[in-house]
Parts: C-alpha cells; sequence; structure tokens
C-alpha cells in the first residue's frame, strides 16, 4: 500500500486526543453512568445485543476502541475483553472508565493494522468495530487482513459501521435534498476535513481540527472481509445511525438512535456485519 499521506496517523491522533475527555465529559457516551449502574451498557452495544449473541467467556477484541463504553460494555456481557486505539488520550479515558465500572479490561494503545503483531495472532474469538471507525483507515484489504489475523478458526466479526451512502452525503444541506457528495469509493488519497467541533453537545474548544479520512464501498468492504479468508454470516442494512449525523435532517428514535425525519427510507443509515474465519 502506498501511505499517501505518511503523517495521517499522526494528524487524526491529535484530534482525537484533544477531543477525548470532552467525550466523556458529555452526556452522549453516558460515561459517568457506568459507575453508577453496574448494568448499563453503551447504546451501541445495546442496538446489536439481539445479534451479539452469547459472548460470555469468550476472548474478544474491540479495534478503535476509543473512550472504552463499547469495550466496557461487551465485557459486562461476559467477554474477556482487549481494547485497541492510536490515541493515548482516548485510553486514558478508557482505562479510567473501566476502573470506575469495575470491569477487567486490558486496553493497548496501537494503531490498528499493528494490532496482530502487539496481541498475537490467531488468539481471538471475535473482533468487534463500532461505528465511526472504517472513515479513518485507507485501505480496507489490510483492516480485513488484521482482522482475520487476530482471529482464531471459526471466531467472529461483528461490525456495525455508518453506511458508506452516508458517509458520501453533503453534511450542510438544509433543503432536505440527499446529494452525495465526496466519494463513495475508497481513494487513494483521503479527504482532509478541518472543522472545529465534534458530534456531541460540548462548550469544548479545540486545537486539533483537521482530520484524514477515507470512504470504503459496501462492495469493497464485503470483498476485502471474502479475500481475507472470511465467510459472511451477516449484512443487515439500518434505518437509523447512534448520533444526529445530519443535524438538520433527523428526528431522534428511543433507544438513543436518529434517522432521517422525510422518507427515512431513501437512505441506508447504518449495516450490521458478521462474518467467521475460515478454518486453515
Amino acid at each position: 500500500m502506498t501511505d499517501f499521506h505518511a503523517d495521517y496517523q499522526a494528524v487524526n491522533r491529535a484530534n482525537w486526543d484533544d477531543r477525548a475527555a470532552a467525550h466523556a465529559a458529555s452526556s452522549g457516551y453516558s460515561y459517568g453512568q457506568f459507575a453508577i449502574d453496574p448494568t448499563h451498557l453503551s447504546h451501541v452495544v445495546r442496538f446489536d445485543r439481539q445479534l451479539l449473541g452469547d459472548i460470555s467467556g469468550q476472548r474478544g477484541v474491540h479495534l478503535q476502541c476509543h473512550i472504552g463504553t463499547d469495550t466496557v460494555s461487551l465485557a459486562r456481557l461476559g467477554a474477556r475483553m482487549t481494547g485497541v486505539d492510536f490515541s493515548p488520550k482516548s485510553l486514558e479515558q478508557a482505562r479510567a472508565l473501566a476502573t470506575a465500572a469495575g470491569s477487567d479490561v486490558d486496553f493497548v494503545e496501537s494503531e490498528v493494522y499493528a494490532a496482530p503483531d502487539l496481541l498475537g495472532r490467531g488468539g481471538f474469538d471475535f473482533v468487534y468495530t463500532g461505528v465511526g471507525a472504517l472513515c479513518w483507515l485507507p485501505d480496507i484489504k489490510r483492516w480485513a487482513q488484521t482482522v482475520a489475523a487476530l482471529l482464531k478458526p471459526g471466531g467472529r466479526l461483528f461490525i456495525r459501521e455508518g453506511h458508506p451512502v452516508l458517509w458520501a452525503l453533503d453534511y450542510d444541506r438544509t433543503d432536505g435534498l440527499l446529494v452525495l457528495q465526496e466519494p463513495y469509493f475508497e481513494t487513494a488519497a483521503p479527504q482532509i476535513y478541518e472543522e472545529g467541533g465534534t458530534y456531541v453537545d460540548t462548550d469544548v474548544e479545540f486545537t486539533h481540527n483537521v482530520t484524514h479520512e477515507w470512504n470504503h464501498g459496501l462492495g469493497e468492504i464485503v470483498t476485502a472481509v471474502l479475500d481475507a479468508g472470511l465467510t459472511l454470516t451477516g449484512l443487515v442494512e439500518h434505518r437509523s445511525v447512534p448520533w444526529k449525523a445530519l443535524p438538520e435532517l433527523m428526528t431522534e428514535l428511543p433507544g438513543e438512535e436518529w434517522q432521517l425525519t422525510d422518507r427515512p427510507e431513501r437512505l441506508p443509515h447504518t449495516y450490521t456485519l458478521q462474518a467467521v474465519r475460515n478454518a486453515v
């Protein structure tokens, strides 16, 4: 793979480091609720709990775990969890959360592609990735190979992610039109953005506001998973997303999900993909 912008990790890491404490302090993550309520789960994990099934006793790794709310939630469902993230400030919040919640979770600082070298190959029953993760990675094929390297034969990939159609939209429209503005397919060069805010409500002013991002088409994602030696076992497209992705065009639903207000059937908001690593 040619790294078009060799500094993309440093640029994005600075952005996430800048926002970690504000995310933990926001109501959007319900960070403090984990210490108060030993049964509390993140709304992202609650959304997919039926599809997750019984994970008790399984060894799981959460790639791009950020401040650890989903990771701790998976541990509360009985899995032995390891969270991986490249942002040390995010991991500070994640470790504090696990301590406050009384959860035994390991958190490891690493960029995604290096995870098998740090954690070992073929040792996990499942790999979990949550919403808003893949857009930070330039090479979806390499991501799928990383997932396969972490899994045991028969181990499972579980990912819920923003739909690539959603990522390709023009987010600034107020006229109700859904307009494809950004690339749908993976490109060699990233889309470079400079935005001062974040996706949760906060009054904090940030310093590092540039990000490098990539979209990946649904066909590219599925093909990468298959080529990495996994068998697809599930693919569900959803009509909701767990944040107000299109600020002027969405209505909140029960369960902390958001949906396009006008004819939501027009838009695939998110998807859940499951696959199993083939036996060697």
